[in-house]
């Protein structure tokens, strides 16, 4: 009986042993976490630096820039979004976030670069959530596509 119970706590500390150095390797480790963060406070730095301009903008099937050629984009601080042409002025949101996708080649793929117009009819098209593709100090190239009808959106922000 003694050795029964002996070979039973043997054989639960070496199962506990071998469990405890095993290493399960998954898409949620902190290194993808931390360069997340990294990415999504150098595209806030970034943004929140002077005045942008859209550059290009291609809705699914046409080009669309000519819409917004006009308007001035400040991304500020608290996440304000404001587009003027010095005629009309429109108030939206802007966000970056972590989009927890599994492209670890790219960690600015992971983010998402949030906007959102509520009371204006022209720049609801522009409010989504877009992946970024790049960014420099004076440009940012996002990418939607769409989950209803499959289309393609670019749209590309150039600083003034």
């Amino acid at each position: 009986m003694k050795t029964v119970k002996l070979l039973s706590i043997l054989g639960c500390m070496l199962f506990l042993t071998t469990a405890s150095t095993c290493h399960h390797d998954d898409d949620d480790d902190s290194s993808s976490f931390s360069n997340n963060q990294v990415a999504i406070a150098a595209v806030n730095t970034t943004m929140l630096q002077g005045n942008w301009r859209i550059t290009y903008y291609f809705d699914t099937d046409h080009d669309a820039t000519v819409q917004f050629s006009t308007y001035t984009f400040t991304f500020g601080a608290g996440n304000v979004l404001t587009a003027s042409n010095g005629n009309n002025t429109y108030t939206g949101s802007w966000i970056v976030t972590n989009s927890n996708s599994s492209n670890d080649d790219n960690p600015d793929s992971d983010v998402d670069f949030n906007i959102a117009f509520s009371n204006s009819a022209g720049f609801a098209e522009l409010t989504d959530d877009w992946e970024i593709v790049s960014r420099t100090a004076n440009r940012i190239e996002l990418i939607d596509i769409s989950g209803g009808n499959g289309g393609t959106d670019h749209l590309v922000f150039e600083k003034n």
